[in-house]
């Protein structure tokens, strides 16, 4: 059990800040936390979001009588509107967001990423997750996903509970775009990924579990899909490779919604589309 918070000196400015949105946790907090509070590594603050919950989510939290837990309960417009209030009042060097149902993955996660995050010149640390229960991007016990390079940032996404952001990379008003209920991790990460280095460490650094809020689809975002990858990455990504991407996600969802015959005819437009444009490619040489 972690250790009495009264014996702990609680800085003004902590090194990292970690950001929780609740709506009716109680379920999961309390795990949810304790993975927090057992850190070996101290300096650190926890802001929690609290959507006016009904159940027993701030008894839950209130019974760890933590100087380091700080609880906002307003109504909020959904879970990125949370986020970016918690980023408002983080006080901390480096901001982590944590879902109300994941934890994180053993007790030395932030002495390991300490070091690095104290020298590092990147503003985006960031390593894996595990996943635990489907999450229809990902299965059961996989460990998603590696290291991403832009054109993988664009189309899968960083796990956001793998991130360490530096507080530095939201003073121009970098903040989640609450028109995407799902997706705005994604729209964040696509936005910041052209003006910092996302930097991957070898570590998985939280449980995440499958079947919430990012299980689902965001048609705002993948209407918009095209044009922001065409706004932020015009050099980098081709627009042939952008139908790709918005295909197999199509194909995928079709997947994970049970309708195999549509998500079959996708895939297999997506493989004819890249086996022409090699075609094209071999022919250009």
């Amino acid at each position: 059990m972690y250790s009495d918070p009264n014996i702990k000196l609680v800085k003004s400015n902590p090194f990292i800040t970690v950001i929780i949105p609740t709506k009716n946790s109680e379920l999961h907090i309390k795990k949810c936390l304790s993975s927090i509070l057992n850190q070996t590594f101290l300096d650190y603050e926890i802001i929690i979001r609290d959507c006016i919950s009904d159940d027993d989510t701030l008894k839950s939290i209130n019974s760890f009588n933590d100087n380091r837990i700080k609880v906002y309960s307003e109504i909020d417009s959904g879970v990125y509107d949370a986020m970016n209030k918690g980023i408002t009042t983080a006080k901390g060097e480096w901001i982590y967001f944590l879902g109300s149902d994941d934890e994180l993955f053993g007790n030395r996660v932030f002495d390991n990423v300490y070091e690095l995050l104290k020298t590092s010149r990147n503003m985006a640390i960031y390593g894996s997750v595990l996943v635990v229960g489907d999450a229809g991007w990902a299965k059961d016990g996989e460990v998603y996903d590696g290291h991403f390079s832009i054109e993988k940032i664009i189309s899968n996404n960083i796990c956001h509970q793998s991130i360490f952001y530096n507080k530095r990379m939201f003073n121009n008003s970098e903040t989640f775009n609450q028109s995407y209920k799902i997706c705005a991790d994604h729209d964040l990460n696509i936005r910041l990924a052209t003006k910092f280095r996302f930097h991957h460490i070898d570590l998985i650094i939280a449980k995440f579990r499958g079947g919430g809020l990012s299980s689902q689809t965001d048609a705002n975002f993948i209407s918009d899909f095209d044009n922001i990858v065409i706004k932020h990455h015009p050099y980098r990504v081709h627009k042939f490779n952008l139908l790709n991407i918005k295909i197999q996600k199509e194909a995928h969802q079709q997947l994970m919604n049970g309708r195999f015959l549509k998500s079959l005819y996708l895939y297999s437009v997506l493989i004819y589309k890249k086996t022409i444009f090699k075609m094209f490619l071999k022919a250009k040489k």
